[in-house]
């Protein structure tokens, strides 16, 4: 009986192991694709101003509005965007165990910058996208929506789990509230992973109101949130067919993740970059 108990404990070490090493792989192309991003945000959106052609920017811009030269609308827009590379550049590292326990005072400081610009760029996001009209579509508007939304509570909730010291608590409000200001990160990925799987748009539409693009308006965040809690909660679990079958999930996860930023790196961070870079120089 003995025996039996110590094979079943090693079975479990085991498949516990295995989705720490499916988590981290996760992490690993999400910091490339989070980091490329940053660069492709910076280059778009930052450089031309550096160099005095911001009409560069302008000229480049997805969906409407923000044509004009309306100056709060303007400020409100680079408020928005300009932030998004810092946190791209610093998000992931709150959810390293390593630096966590090093450097608390990094995490506790760093955290507080996520959390400040997350909430920023949610309600400018909301502004930009209900006031300024800075949108393909109002149907294709809804799934980002409810993301800003949403994302306000999750660092709210973050935020008061750790002033309690409930660090369990606080963790999983911390990697939710992550997952929900990268949404509209993830929706690229999931966009164009979508295109590479399809060979091509179906169920898109040029307005990002497609049965598709709504779909994956909304399962951009909730997708990578239920993985999350599927890992969180196996971790609480004994039984090997449910830590297994949470591997397979967030492995799927993972190769959705590696599609994404390979597609969006090949088809829409690189060539972007390059049409920014040959337009100023």
């Amino acid at each position: 009986m003995l025996t039996l108990q110590n094979n079943l404990a090693k079975r479990s070490v085991s498949s516990q192991s295995v989705l720490d090493n499916v988590v981290k792989c996760w992490v690993v192309i999400a910091l490339f694709g989070q980091w490329l991003f940053a660069i492709y945000i910076f280059t778009l959106y930052a450089l031309p101003s550096l160099v005095s052609q911001p009409q560069v920017t302008h000229e480049m811009l997805p969906g409407q509005g923000i044509t004009h030269k309306n100056t709060f609308d303007g400020f409100v827009f680079f408020t928005h965007i300009v932030p998004a590379a810092l946190m791209a550049l610093s998000g992931l590292l709150q959810l390293l165990p390593q630096i966590r326990n090093k450097y608390p005072k990094f995490h506790r400081y760093n955290g507080r910058l996520f959390f400040i610009l997350g909430v920023s760029g949610a309600l400018t996001g909301l502004y930009l996208t209900w006031v300024t009209g800075l949108r393909f579509s109002d149907l294709g508007s809804l799934g980002v929506t409810v993301n800003g939304l949403l994302i306000p509570v999750a660092i709210f909730f973050a935020w008061r789990t750790a002033v309690k010291n409930n660090f369990k608590l606080h963790q999983r409000f911390a990697v939710h509230s992550f997952l929900l200001v990268n949404g509209v990160w993830s929706f690229r990925l999931y966009l164009m992973a979508w295109f590479v799987v399809n060979q091509g748009p179906l169920g898109n539409s040029s307005k990002i109101d497609g049965p598709a693009d709504i779909a994956l308006s909304f399962a951009c965040y909730l997708l990578p949130m239920l993985i999350a809690e599927l890992v969180f909660w196996a971790k609480r679990q004994h039984s090997e067919r449910i830590k297994w079958g949470v591997v397979c999930v967030s492995a799927f996860g993972v190769l959705i993740t590696l599609i994404g930023v390979a597609a969006a790196t090949m088809m829409m961070w690189l060539p972007r970059i390059k049409d920014v870079i040959v337009a100023l120089f």
